[in-house]
C-alpha cells in the first residue's frame, strides 16, 4: 500500500514536472497570441511572465499605436498639428484678429495730436478754433465708430460667406482693411479729418468680418482634440495686437506729432501679408462638402490640413452629418432664435459675448494712468509701464491655449469670471484707501494685472470657441451673427455709458463689474456643460434635458459614429491587441 502510494505521488510529481516543462516552452516559443489570453499565468514561471508581459504586450501595444491615427482622445498628438494647419491659423489671425486688437489700442497714444488736428482742420474752414464741446462729440464718435462699423461687418458676413466661403471672405475682408489704412494715413496730409473717421469705421467692418469668419475657418478646419488651442489663436492674436499698438504709439517710434499718421498706415502690412498667403492654403473642408458638394476638393483640403492620406473617416462624418442635414438650407437668424433644439445653446452664446464686454476690462484701460501715477511713476514714465498690461495680456492668451485642451472650457470660463470679480472687489478697495498709504497704489497695480491675466486665460478667447462648437453647419453663420451682434451692441453700451457710471459711483463702480462677473460664472456653472473634445451632436445632447427637445438619433456625431467605427468582426490574432485597447495590461 505504502509503494502503491509512493509510485502514485512520483507519477503526480512527474507529470507535473512534465506540465511545467510543456509551459515554459510554450511561453518561451513563437506561439500565436491568441494562444494566451492576460489572464493565464505559466504556474512556477516568473521568466514565462516576465517575456509576455514585457515583450509581447509591448509589441501588440506598439502595433496598436502605430494603428491608430488620431491617438487618445482628448490628448493632442504631433500628428494633429500638421504645418498648414499651424500656417493657416497663424496667417488667418495675423491678417484678422491681430487688426482687431490693434485697433483698440492704437488710438490711445495719438490722441492729443489727433484732437489737435480736429481744431486745426476746423479753423482753416471756419475761421474760428472748434469748441471744446464739439471737439468731445468728434473724438467720442472717432473712438466709437469703431463699433458701430464691427456691427455693420457682422451682418454682412452671413451673405458674404454663402457666396465666397470662408476663406474667400477672410481675403476679400483685406480690402476692407487696406482701404481704411490709406484713408487715415493720408488724413493728416489731406487735411480732411472726415477721412480718419471713416477709415475707422471701414476698420470695424473688418473686425466684424473677420472675428465672424475666423473662427468658423478655424473650428472647420482642426481635428475636435485641438479645437480649442486651434481656436485661442485668435484670442492670442488679438492680445498681440493690442501689445503692438502700444510698442508702435511710444514716442520714440511712431507716437509723435510728424509720425502718428503711419500708426494708422501700419495695418496694411498684415492684411497685405494675408492677400498673399491665404490663397495658397485650402478652403474650409466643411464648406466645400456642405455647401459646395466638392467632395474631391474636401478631401485634397483634409489631406493639406490633416497632412494624411487617409482621411476617409474625417471625409464620411461630415458626409453623414451633410446627409442628415441634406434638405435643410442655412438658417436664418429668427428661425434660429426660434428653434427649440437650440434654445440654450443661443441663451449660453448671447451670455458669453455680453459678459465678455461688460465684465470692465475696458473700464480697467480708465484708470491706468491714474493709479500708475499715484503710485509714484513719473508722467514720461507711465506709458512704458503701461507696456506690462500689454504683455501680461499675451502671456495669458498663450497659457490658456496650452492647457484649454486639459483643463477645459467650462473650468476656464468659471475660473477667470470668479477670479475677476475677486480682484474687482480687491481693487475698489485699495482705490478707495490708496491716500491712507504709500503702498496701497502698488497693490492696485497688482490687481490691475491680476484682472488682466485673469480675463485674458479664459473669459478673452473661449466665447469664439464655443459659438462654433454648439451649432451644426446649417446653423453656424446665424450663430455667429447673433454672437457679433452682442459683442459689438456691448462693446457700445461700455464705451457710451461707463463716464456716467463712473461719475455717479466713483471708485465703486468697478463693484457693478464684479456682479456681472460672478452672475457670469454662476450661469456657467450650472448651464454650461464641457465642450472639450466632443461633436456637435454630442454637446446638442448635452443641452436637450435643459432644451425639453431632443435632437434627432442619427445626428451627425451619432451617425458617424456607427458608420465610421464600425469594423468587422475580429479574427482571433486580434484578440491580443484588443486587451491592450481596452487597457488591460
Amino acid at each position: 500500500m505504502k509503494c502503491s502510494e509512493k509510485d502514485s505521488a512520483d507519477s503526480k510529481e512527474s507529470d507535473l514536472a512534465r506540465k511545467k516543462l510543456n509551459c515554459r516552452i510554450s511561453c518561451r516559443a513563437p506561439a500565436p497570441s491568441w494562444t494566451l489570453p492576460p489572464a493565464q499565468r505559466c504556474p512556477g514561471t516568473a521568466r514565462g511572465r516576465r517575456s509576455m508581459d514585457s515583450r509581447a504586450w509591448a509589441r501588440a501595444g506598439a502595433a496598436e499605436r502605430g494603428r491608430s491615427r488620431r491617438g487618445t482622445p482628448g490628448r493632442r498628438t504631433r500628428k494633429d498639428w500638421s504645418c498648414s494647419l499651424i500656417v493657416a491659423s497663424l496667417v488667418g489671425a495675423f491678417g484678422s484678429s491681430f487688426l482687431y486688437g490693434y485697433n483698440l489700442s492704437v488710438v490711445n497714444a495719438p490722441a492729443q495730436y489727433i484732437k489737435s488736428f480736429y481744431n486745426e482742420s476746423w479753423e482753416r474752414r471756419h475761421g474760428h478754433p472748434i469748441d471744446p464741446d464739439t471737439l468731445t462729440l468728434l473724438w467720442s464718435v472717432t473712438v466709437s465708430i469703431f463699433a458701430i462699423g464691427g456691427l455693420v461687418g457682422t451682418l454682412m458676413v452671413k451673405l458674404i460667406g454663402k457666396v465666397l466661403g470662408r476663406k474667400y471672405t477672410l481675403l476679400v475682408n483685406n480690402g476692407f482693411a487696406i482701404s481704411a489704412a490709406l484713408l487715415m494715413a493720408c488724413s493728416l496730409q489731406a487735411g480732411v479729418f472726415e477721412m480718419l473717421i471713416m477709415g475707422r469705421f471701414i476698420m470695424g467692418v473688418d473686425g466684424g468680418i473677420a472675428l465672424s469668419a475666423l473662427p468658423m475657418y478655424l473650428n472647420e478646419i482642426s481635428p475636435k482634440e485641438i479645437r480649442g488651442s486651434l481656436g485661442q489663436v485668435t484670442a492670442i492674436f488679438i492680445c498681440i495686437g493690442v501689445f503692438t499698438g502700444q510698442v508702435l504709439g511710444l514716442p520714440e517710434l511712431l507716437g509723435k506729432e510728424s509720425t502718428w499718421p503711419y500708426l494708422f498706415g501700419v495695418i496694411a502690412v498684415p492684411a497685405f501679408v494675408q492677400l498673399v498667403s491665404l490663397p495658397f492654403l485650402p478652403e474650409s473642408p466643411r464648406y466645400l462638402l456642405f455647401e459646395k458638394h466638392d467632395q474631391a476638393g474636401a478631401e485634397k483640403a483634409f489631406q493639406t490640413f490633416l497632412g494624411k492620406e487617409d482621411v476617409s473617416r474625417e471625409v464620411e462624418e461630415v458626409l453623414t452629418e451633410s446627409r442628415v442635414q441634406r434638405n435643410i438650407q442655412l438658417v436664418s437668424v429668427l428661425e434660429l432664435l426660434r428653434s427649440p433644439l437650440v434654445r440654450w445653446q443661443v441663451f449660453t452664446v448671447v451670455a458669453t459675448m455680453a459678459c465678455y464686454q461688460l465684465c470692465g476690462l475696458n473700464a480697467i484701460w480708465f484708470y491706468t494712468n491714474s493709479i500708475f501715477g499715484k503710485a509714484g511713476i513719473s508722467p514720461e514714465k507711465i506709458p512704458y509701464i503701461t507696456l506690462s498690461t500689454g504683455g501680461i495680456e499675451t502671456l495669458a492668451a498663450i497659457f490658456s491655449g496650452l492647457v484649454i485642451e486639459r483643463l477645459g472650457r467650462r473650468p476656464l470660463l468659471m475660473g477667470g469670471f470668479g477670479l475677476m470679480a475677486l480682484f474687482f472687489g480687491i481693487l475698489t478697495i485699495t482705490l478707495t484707501l490708496q491716500d491712507h498709504a504709500p503702498w496701497i497704489p502698488y497693490l492696485s497695480i497688482v490687481s490691475i494685472l491680476a484682472i488682466i491675466a485673469s480675463f485674458c486665460s479664459g473669459p478673452g478667447g473661449i466665447p469664439f470657441i464655443l459659438t462654433g462648437e454648439f451649432f451644426q453647419q446649417s446653423q453656424r453663420p446665424a450663430a455667429f451673427i447673433i454672437a457679433g451682434t452682442v459683442n459689438w451692441l456691448s462693446n457700445f453700451a461700455v464705451g457710451l455709458l461707463f463716464p456716467f457710471i463712473q461719475k455717479s459711483l466713483g471708485t465703486y463702480c468697478f463693484l457693478v463689474f464684479a456682479a456681472i462677473c460672478l452672475t457670469g460664472a454662476a450661469y456657467f456653472y450650472f448651464v454650461l456643460p464641457e465642450t472639450k473634445n466632443r461633436t456637435q451632436a454630442e454637446i446638442s445632447q448635452a443641452f436637450a434635458k435643459r432644451n425639453k427637445a431632443y435632437p434627432p438619433e442619427n445626428t451627425d456625431s451619432a451617425a458617424s459614429d456607427t458608420k465610421v467605427t464600425r469594423r468587422p468582426e475580429p479574427d482571433p490574432a486580434s484578440t491580443l491587441d484588443n486587451y491592450v485597447k481596452n487597457g488591460v495590461v
